[in-house]
């Protein structure tokens, strides 16, 4: 048995499991999230699936951001970097995602976060987002490293935007998190879902467009 206190906030999550079938979905994202430093990646991928399908609202919370405050224990920025970073592991780096199960430790989610910003917010170069990956999934750099570079980096790259592909790309990224936010507000116009959809697929046509026009060119 582990000698290491629990904290006040995996205390208060297992009073809630407590009345709690332990075969529930509810309880295992509790489960889950007393694993947290060990299991981001499976907490990420259940918080995923808690706000995709609005169960928070089952549990008697009235949004996802109050749900991971007062039941997870975690804040919002954790809970969005969580489900951005899963979200960015399972479309990018999927070899991370099977090394889930072995005992070698994944990257810290705020890394993974961070390379995420540098491919889809920040316009990486190519040369650079490679640096960065290298940092992170191959040296596995801590996470103070890993920060510190990201700066570095992102200081050079804060100039006038003139490429109008640097442009759309921002754009697609902030369309692609402006999706996943809308998700949890109520009320909103039936259509918006295609809206939203719409918007993305042009932004990405256009830069398909542009890559086609730079190679032809």
């Amino acid at each position: 048995m582990s000698d290491v206190p629990k904290s006040s906030g995996e205390k208060y999550i297992e009073r809630i499991m407590e009345d709690l079938d332990p075969a529930s979905e509810r309880y295992q994202v509790l489960e889950t999230a007393k694993r947290f430093k060990s299991s981001w990646v499976e907490l990420g991928e259940r918080l995923l699936s808690v706000n995709a399908q609005h169960l928070f609202r089952d549990w008697g919370y009235g949004s996802f951001e109050d749900y991971c405050a007062k039941e997870i224990r975690i804040k919002k920025d954790t809970a969005q970097k969580l489900t951005l970073a899963y979200r960015f592991m399972e479309k990018h780096e999927p070899e991370l995602l099977a090394r889930r199960e072995e005992p070698r430790p994944l990257p810290d989610y705020r890394s993974i976060d961070l390379l995420r910003q540098a491919k889809e917010e920040k316009s990486f170069s190519d040369d650079q987002y490679a640096d960065l990956r290298k940092s992170v999934v191959e040296d596995e750099r801590s996470h103070p490293t890993i920060l510190k570079r990201f700066k570095e980096v992102a200081a050079l790259r804060e100039e006038p935007i003139r490429d109008p592909a640097v442009v759309i790309k921002g754009a697609l990224a902030t369309a692609r998190r402006l999706e996943t936010v809308l998700r949890q507000v109520e009320r909103l116009p039936d259509d918006y879902p295609r809206t939203i959809e719409a918007l993305i697929a042009h932004l990405e046509g256009e830069l398909e467009e542009m890559a086609v026009t730079v190679k032809e060119g």
